[in-house]
């Protein structure tokens, strides 16, 4: 007679079912329903969205890295050292985008946080890095209030910024389930200059809103005319045909964070705060009169 067999593992404990294929599914709706446990928890209403790129640095950062280059290096040649200041002028040159999305987010952190609410209204939400995104939490954080980072598990370990609320630190496996999460909660968007994932992150959004598949309005900020006039040619698509001239009022491009915060206030109390008009309904005239 043989020995009993045992229980086999509950199919929800089954790490290899889990991790293989077969269990995708579960580890995708898994994406959505434990930051959505999380929301509720934490009373999060909606979000703003930062998006800049993850290689803009502080003031404080760049010119200790350009100082760095004083100090004698004798393995670097002439051209080499050269090269590498240029890269530091240059990102000390950008430094002011990091600056300005602290302040930015400090100021809509500053004025959302005095909102009377019950649940938490436009938390300050980024990709949860370095460079703006870190900038962005960082001005919220300085203001008192909780903020968001949803962070994205990539084979160069990107590792949380200090600036995120623990308790709103999120890391996600799929990138399409880290931008639902990005949309599904955000009122505004705020485009800072970024490289391929911030040019991929504006463009859906814009997309999603000039073919009306959005449910609420989401108004969206491109911040830094300098840069995006120099990267994108918006005319060049309303000469070509291939936008409309309507489709830039999609958009708003601010060059301040005191501009960028007027628009957002304005914009998040109109569409979002101010109570709807209550809808006046026509009385047809078959029902004014009586048999």
């Amino acid at each position: 007679m043989t020995d009993g067999i045992k229980h086999a593992p509950l199919a929800y404990e089954n790490e290899p079912f889990l991790s293989s294929p077969d269990g995708r599914i579960l580890r995708i709706l898994s994406e959505y329903a434990e930051p959505l446990a999380r929301f509720r928890r934490e009373q999060i209403q909606d979000t703003v969205v930062f998006f800049g790129s993850a290689r803009v640095h502080s003031h404080d950062a760049a010119d200790a890295d350009l100082a760095a280059l004083n100090a004698p290096e004798p393995q670097l040649s002439h051209d080499q050292r050269e090269m590498l200041r240029q890269q530091a002028l240059t990102a000390r040159d950008m430094a002011h985008y990091y600056e300005d999305a602290r302040r930015l987010a400090f100021l809509l952190s500053q004025w959302s946080s005095q909102i009377p609410a019950r649940r938490r209204r436009f938390v300050v939400t980024t990709g949860g890095g370095p460079g703006i995104m870190e900038a962005a939490n960082r001005g919220a954080h300085e203001a008192g209030a909780k903020t968001i980072g949803l962070n994205i598990h990539l084979p160069m370990e990107q590792m949380p910024n200090p600036y995120i609320t623990p308790s709103l630190n999120f890391e996600f496996h799929y990138f399409f389930m880290r931008k639902f999460w990005f949309a599904y909660l955000s009122k505004a968007l705020v485009i800072f200059p970024g490289g391929f994932g911030t040019m991929d992150e504006l463009f859906e959004i814009l997309t999603l809103a000039q073919t009306d598949k959005l449910a609420k309005k989401i108004l969206v900020v491109i911040y830094g005319s300098e840069y995006w006039n120099r990267l994108i040619n918006f005319q060049t698509m309303i000469d070509c045909g291939t936008i409309s001239a309507q489709d830039l009022e999609l958009f708003k491009m601010v060059d301040s964070p005191e501009e960028g915060f007027e628009f957002l206030r304005d914009g998040l109390t109109r569409f979002h705060l101010e109570p709807e008009p209550k809808r006046k309904f026509a009385v047809p005239e078959i029902a004014k009169t009586r048999p």
